[in-house]
């Protein structure tokens, strides 16, 4: 059994070696720390720690560093949030300020919170499936092509090129148009593409070619609505921290570039009352990511909840790069809201 002592030994070890990236001793704990006892009692409370696997050396006759167990107890009971500073409430603020896009903001999203860390950073994009479609439009770019624009009240756009089988006037267009979007605007993103299937299975004409040309290429972009999808910033901080990892960052590359693993990982993170999240290095053993800590926090979006977070070594800090993602997080829900009131 721990004590009350002994956790806050275990803060003083974890603060100092994220800090320091050296092993911690009882000496450097009574001079760093106001514990009031002595090097030969901390060295005692030591001894417990590692007893019950939350500290080890990793070298005899060396101080001790934290655990993968011992980091989560330190996030789980003694990590305190370290409140953002002025400067960096207003650097989010003014870096998320007037994005252009859906598109534009997540990507400020993760290039503030890797600047704000110096990890990896990733945001989950809010979830379109249940989206509804708000508007369609068709373009002609030629009188055989067309761009297609679909928008959704989540904030979701997609545009399509469609080349055509047959050219169109102004009057064909409409009557297109027309016809499209009495079919699926109002409509939630499954249900629009429920209904186009079933006009595909009720056209064959020749004179239908454009329209069944048209509703092939929409369900394919309503598909697209409906996958999960990851943005991601500062991979290249992986390298700069190679040394902190106890063994090889290929499987976080690979992760980074197929993104599946951490999208699974990020959906699965169970979070706490206040909406925040860590799964930190064995944690992670299944996703093929052990050596890695994931912290995140979750945002509101007008289709549901999604999280922000960031990706590291497990000597990482964890209370900053927590309260970082929270602090983005906070902002990007802000952004949502301010969007969704607008239209």
């Amino acid at each position: 059994m721990v004590t009350e002592r002994g956790l806050q030994v275990l803060r003083a070890i974890v603060q100092d070696y994220v800090e320091t990236h050296e092993p911690v001793g009882s000496r450097s704990i009574v001079d760093r720390h106001s514990f009031g006892v002595s090097a030969a009692t901390i060295r005692n409370d030591m001894a417990l720690l590692e007893d019950e696997e939350l500290i080890t050396a990793p070298h005899t006759s060396s101080g001790r560093v934290p655990t993968d167990k011992g980091y989560r107890v330190f996030v789980n009971h003694l990590a305190q949030l370290r409140p953002m500073s002025a400067a960096q409430r207003s650097a989010i603020e003014s870096f998320l300020a007037e994005p252009s896009d859906l598109d534009d903001l997540m990507v400020r999203t993760v290039r503030v919170l890797t600047q704000l860390t110096g990890q990896v950073a990733l945001a989950q994009y809010p979830s379109f499936a249940r989206a509804h479609l708000t508007h369609l439009e068709l373009v002609a770019l030629a009188p055989n092509r067309l761009l297609i624009v679909l928008v959704t009240d989540a904030g979701g756009v997609s545009q399509r090129m469609a080349p055509l089988p047959v050219e169109l006037d102004e009057a064909d267009l409409a009557l297109l148009r027309a016809r499209l979007s009495a079919l699926i605007t109002g409509r939630a993103v499954s249900d629009a593409a429920d209904r186009l299937q079933n006009l595909l299975a009720t056209v064959d004409t020749p004179n239908d070619a454009a329209l069944r040309t048209l509703a092939a290429i929409v369900i394919d972009e309503l598909g697209e609505f409906r996958q999960e999808k990851l943005v991601m910033a500062g991979a290249a901080t992986l390298a700069r921290r190679e040394q902190d990892f106890r063994g090889s960052i290929h499987p976080l590359l690979e992760a980074i570039e197929e993104q599946v693993t951490l999208l699974r990982l990020m959906s699965e993170m169970v979070t706490d009352e206040h909406g925040l999240a860590a799964s930190i290095g064995t944690e992670n053993a299944p996703f093929g990511l052990g050596e890695a800590s994931i912290v995140a926090s979750n945002y509101a979006a007008p289709s549901g909840m999604a999280r922000v977070g960031v990706m590291g070594p497990t000597r990482m800090d964890y209370p900053s790069n927590l309260a970082a993602a929270r602090a983005v997080a906070r902002y990007l829900t802000r952004m949502l809201d301010e969007d969704e009131a607008s239209r």
